[in-house]
């Protein structure tokens, strides 16, 4: 099959009726909160701040907190980027010399909750996951009946644990640029050249294309129903914690996926990805000749591009929802990585679920 960053991938639950609907017609209706890597200890040299921001998008907060608190933005420690256009709560980390100049970080959209110590600073990744509280308006008039069996089908075989569009950039120019990079092509869009040697865009674009690529390595494995399949020479992963290794003798492996111990775990190509054998490093293999590609493209980028492997396969067991006044208010909680609007195109079944409002100049 073509390979095309852009296709959406196919749905779960493509055979039943969506729901339809809006979302983030208010900051009210998106609740983000961070599941936290761990407490602060209460001792340290850094303060970390449990901070609700509204309406505010990730870079532009972390200006703002520098800003008010007269610091360098590159003193701000955050675990995660958070949407914009949400009520957020998360957890930022800032020297302990600014705690008299706290105050001035209150209002404008920021409101400190909480503030405890640590010894270190906040990185990206100190995150287990977020906590979602979804509110989907204008829903179709049949959506109390279609509900329920959508959720049913997300709890029994779980998600797949594709990449959201915003992976991609807007109009996928993102996901454009890191294709040509891998191929070695021009990078122009529209005619305009790129100049990808902008460290940030550069790591942003690449990162791109090999979500591009494990998407299409998961459609894949939905259309030829194997997704909740073990093939031999899988790559698995302890679920929802836990080292890799390979499916030796599928049969067993199969029993252990079933019991939810374990799940399969796709190709984020690079030149370290741990590999697959068998029947699966054969599907793999495809996957990249679809795309006009071998691992070897994936070697001119250092540490930029080392590959690893991802969860095919997410158990979202606290999935909820609450019909009110003909919108509906979902729950969830996804790990670190994935994300809600993927849910949200299982459920809705319009491109309204993977859609961003246009962004205001900050």
């Amino acid at each position: 099959m073509t390979f095309d960053p852009l296709a959406p991938p196919p749905l779960l639950t493509a055979d039943l009726p969506g729901i339809g609907g809006r979302i983030k017609q208010a900051p009210e209706d998106f609740e983000v909160e961070e599941i936290p890597a761990y407490e602060p200890s209460g001792s340290g040299e850094f303060l970390y701040l449990w901070i609700e921001k509204r309406a505010m998008g990730a870079e532009f907060f972390a200006r703002q907190v520098a800003r008010r608190l007269g610091i360098p933005s590159g003193e701000v420690g955050t675990a995660g980027m958070k949407d914009r256009h949400a009520i957020t709560r998360q957890m930022v980390s800032v020297p302990a010399g600014v705690e008299e100049r706290l105050g001035q970080l209150d209002g404008d959209g920021i409101q400190v909750l909480r503030v405890s110590r640590h010894t270190n600073k906040l990185k990206t990744g100190h995150l287990h996951g977020n906590r979602f509280k979804i509110r989907v308006r204008d829903i179709d008039a049949n959506a109390e009946a279609r509900i329920e069996p959508l959720l049913e089908r997300l709890r029994n075989y779980g998600l797949p644990n594709y990449y959201g569009t915003q992976r991609f950039g807007r109009e996928g120019e993102t996901v454009r640029i890191g294709m040509a990079l891998v191929r070695d092509e021009p990078t122009e869009i529209d005619g305009r050249r790129i100049n990808a040697r902008n460290p940030f865009l550069r790591k942003l674009a690449l990162s791109a294309a090999q979500s591009a690529l494990f998407n299409h390595y998961l459609g894949q494995r939905l259309r030829d129903g194997l997704f909740r399949k073990v093939l031999e020479g899988d790559v698995m992963a302890k679920w929802p914690f836990g080292g890799l290794f390979v499916a030796r003798d599928p049969a067993v492996e199969q029993a252990r996926f079933d019991a939810r111990e374990t799940v399969t775990a796709g190709p984020i190509f690079g030149r370290k990805t741990f590999p697959a054998a068998a029947t699966a490093v054969q599907r793999e293999a495809a996957i990249l000749q679809d795309a006009g590609l071998s691992i070897a493209n994936f070697r001119g980028f250092g540490k930029l591009v080392q590959g690893t492997r991802r969860h095919n396969v997410l158990y979202i067991n606290d999935l909820d929802c609450q019909l009110q006044n003909g919108s509906l208010q979902l729950a969830f909680s996804l790990p670190s990585g994935s994300y809600a609007t993927v849910v949200l195109a299982e459920i809705m079944k319009n491109d309204t679920a993977e859609r961003e409002p246009n962004d205001a100049p900050e």
